[in-house]
């Protein structure tokens, strides 16, 4: 068994925090990363690719907070 596994099975709610954590911390990762390709004149496809996504998936979750936070967005 392993150290992560040995863990998770003692202690869920502790496992599951961090998993929830770890989520947290990597919206906030991919937030950041998605608005700097973006002010640096990536497309959305080019982002989408990046990240294993379709572009539609990466501009639904992105381009309402990219548009309030003045990021001049590519078309194309």
């Amino acid at each position: 068994m392993s150290g992560v596994e040995n863990s998770a099975s003692r202690e869920p709610a502790d496992a599951l925090a961090a998993v929830a954590a770890l989520r947290r911390l990597a919206d906030q990762l991919e937030d950041a990363a998605v608005e700097q390709a973006m002010r640096e004149g990536w497309s959305w496809p080019q982002v989408a690719e990046a990240l294993g996504v379709t572009r539609q998936a990466v501009h639904k979750k992105h381009a309402k907070r990219l548009i309030e936070a003045g990021v001049q967005l590519r078309r194309r």
